[in-house]
């Protein structure tokens, strides 16, 4: 049995409108909420308003790139931890400041 991988085209060529940073927070805070990876219709589903495609595709790609999610085969996860503890932890245990 061969498993299909499913990746979520980020690919944008031409910007037609440009999320509004209300909107940006409302899709972080709906993958914050999800115990599970999520596919892009999920997501879809999870907001409390409706987002336009583009729009929702380019702040992913926007989340990828600063980090908070990842993309992979299963869906979107969010994978951000800005708990106080953990960026202590992350600053002790730092070899190499940059």
């Amino acid at each position: 049995m061969q498993t299909q991988e499913r990746k979520i085209n980020l690919n944008i060529t031409k910007v037609i409108h440009s999320p509004t940073l209300s909107t940006v927070l409302m899709v972080e805070e709906a993958l914050r909420k999800q115990d599970v990876p999520t596919s892009l219709e999920g997501l879809k589903r999870a907001l409390p308003k409706k987002v336009m495609d583009q729009s929702l595709r380019m702040i992913l790609a926007y989340l990828e790139n600063k980090g908070s999610i990842l993309i992979g085969p299963k869906g979107i996860s969010w994978i951000a931890n800005d708990k106080p503890e953990f960026l202590r932890m992350i600053k002790k245990a730092r070899v190499i400041d940059a």
